[in-house]
């Protein structure tokens, strides 16, 4: 069976999600379609979804323009996999501590925009992270990390002792790129590999 995946394409680092989507299913042994989101109707027949980076006010103001908000939410109740990254991150957050940014609430936690610094403080780290054996080669630019989580959100790595990957239900949320990456494991953690429905 062939899954769909979604990579909601209204900013961010499409085609490189899409790619790495496509090495984390062969890896996982997974057929899989990649389709780019732009508009409302593409969710509902996604089995998995990524929500790349870009700036957060204008991928929520889109996500809601489209009708694609309320569908992300749909997918995430039925415990479907999301994986959100960088600005996606902070989209997926319950609380950006932005009153510009509509979040979709799919993680119940607090993140602080730019927490890492401006473009120029950009940096590469072996990270650990909970699930991975070796470290996972993590990209961070212009970074949120994670001020606040709730009791059902599991932290899977800190830098600095602050998150910057958790998992909550179907929901991973990473502060940094794995998609700049060749390592596709963080993609196949989180969209292949990811726990039942039931755990939410």
């Amino acid at each position: 069976m062939t899954r769909t995946a979604g990579v909601v394409a209204v900013q961010g680092d499409v085609s490189e999600h899409a790619a790495a989507i496509e090495r984390a299913a062969a890896a996982a042994g997974e057929s899989v379609e990649v389709r780019e989101i732009r508009e409302a109707g593409i969710v509902p027949d996604c089995d998995v979804l990524a929500l790349p980076g870009g700036e957060s006010t204008t991928i929520s103001r889109l996500l809601a323009q489209e009708g694609i908000d309320e569908e992300i939410r749909d997918h995430v109740a039925a415990g479907k996999p999301v994986l959100a990254t960088c600005a996606g991150l902070i989209v997926a957050s319950a609380d950006a501590r932005d009153d510009r940014v509509a979040t979709l609430d799919a993680l119940d936690a607090a993140v602080e925009r730019n927490a890492f610094g401006r473009q120029k403080d950009s940096f590469e780290a072996p990270l650990s992270v909970e699930g991975l054996d070796e470290p996972f080669p993590a990209v961070f630019i212009r970074a949120p990390a994670i001020a606040e989580v709730g009791e059902d959100v599991e932290v899977l790595a800190t830098v600095e002792d602050r998150p910057v990957a958790v998992r909550q239900g179907p929901v991973v949320g990473l502060s940094f790129h794995p998609e700049l990456v060749a390592d596709e494991r963080l993609h196949r953690l989180a969209l292949f590999e990811a726990p039942a429905a039931a755990t939410r």
